[in-house]
């Protein structure tokens, strides 16, 4: 097991990776009170909730199961955690422990940010995705028609406990949107991990246990780094949105749920590499080399064929990151090193939302 921290002050945690820690009882130091509430989906559920509860025999543990997929992040699926924490009369010692992927993690924290003002909870993310960038740092909410995640707020857990077994029963294709993620702390941050990527993309989609845990620990080492220095996405955390406003595009006009997540981030991804090239700021060469590592990823490089500029133009303007009516975007200086910016030509933008056009 390798162990990191989120340095927060006095709100700092515990981030466990490892394998078989869902049949370890490491959850008890972190629940303070005599009240758990399990949530989970209509998947992960039957896999690993025995697992979870065997270790929290000496405490009382009510659960809801919701329907499993991106399509039920709402505040109506929201809701019936709150119904449940009610019915069973949890109180403020409660403790929510989220078991499942990023749906599951962020509806979960939002539900414990907002239950009774504040309660605590664990996350236990059971995909790569969840386990490398959602179920750390904070950030927990539910999604709006009219946008993605646009309602939540930060609640940092109090745990995380990351079991690479539970990866050997992910379907590949989440596997593979899970490795979008990988990818973009190489492209932000890390230049020599973006490499070692390239060479061992084949065995983290041949579910190599050694290759996980690797990649497992660096990207959420570099993500801890980043939230301990700016909580709140004031600055420098921003750098970990590479490709998520196109991504978050792309979400909702599709309809949540029919591009998985690191699906939309690794065509977004690609086509923020492309803007930035357009700006003079990265080579065509590197465009080419990161297109190929998502392709390698298994993951798609172009957005839906159905998606104007226009269309990518309504939903990016309402994206978080827009600030006094300019959009900001982040962009790549270089493989491994990224910006936040508003400043980048119009026209440059409309060549690549009309796919170099």
């Amino acid at each position: 097991m390798q162990t990191l921290s989120v340095d927060l002050g006095d709100r700092s945690y515990p981030i466990f990776i490892g394998s078989g820690l869902l049949q370890q009882a490491r959850l008890q130091p972190y629940i303070k009170g005599n009240q758990v509430m399990l949530v989970s989906n209509t998947t992960v559920a039957p896999l690993y909730r025995e697992l979870v509860c065997k270790g929290l025999s000496q405490i009382d543990v009510d659960e809801v199961i919701l329907p499993d997929g991106e399509a039920y992040k709402d505040m109506q699926h929201l809701n019936l955690i709150f119904d449940q924490l009610l019915a069973r009369r949890h109180n403020r010692t409660t403790t929510l422990i989220a078991l499942g992927g990023g749906v599951i993690g962020d509806m979960t924290g939002f539900a414990a940010a907002c239950y009774q003002r504040g309660v605590n909870f664990i996350q236990l993310p059971t995909t790569l995705l969840s386990q490398v960038d959602s179920s750390v740092g904070g950030k927990t909410g539910v999604n709006h028609p009219a946008g993605k995640n646009m309602i939540g707020a930060f609640h940092q857990p109090v745990a995380v406990v990351a079991d690479t077994a539970v990866l050997q029963t992910l379907p590949d294709t989440e596997l593979s949107a899970g490795l979008a993620e990988v990818i973009k702390y190489g492209l932000i941050y890390d230049a020599d991990f973006f490499a070692w990527l390239e060479s061992n993309v084949q065995a983290l989609r041949n579910k190599d246990e050694q290759a996980l845990a690797y990649a497992i620990y660096r990207s959420c080492e570099i993500k801890a780094e980043l939230v301990a220095l700016d909580e709140r996405e004031s600055g420098v955390r921003a750098l970990l949105n590479l490709g998520h406003t196109f991504g978050h595009a792309i979400e909702t006009h599709a309809g949540y749920g029919q591009w998985l997540h690191g699906e939309a981030v690794a065509a977004g991804t690609v086509m923020a590499a492309d803007l930035s090239c357009r700006l003079g700021w990265i080579s065509r060469a590197d465009v080419d080399r990161i297109e190929r590592l998502f392709k390698a990823a298994g993951l798609p490089v172009k957005p839906p064929k159905d998606m104007t500029p226009e269309q990518f133009c309504t939903l990016m303007s309402v994206d978080k990151k827009v600030m006094d009516g300019r959009l900001r975007l982040v962009l790549l200086k270089a493989i491994g090193q990224a910006v936040v910016t508003a400043e980048f030509e119009q026209a440059a933008l409309m060549q690549t939302l009309n796919g170099g056009v």
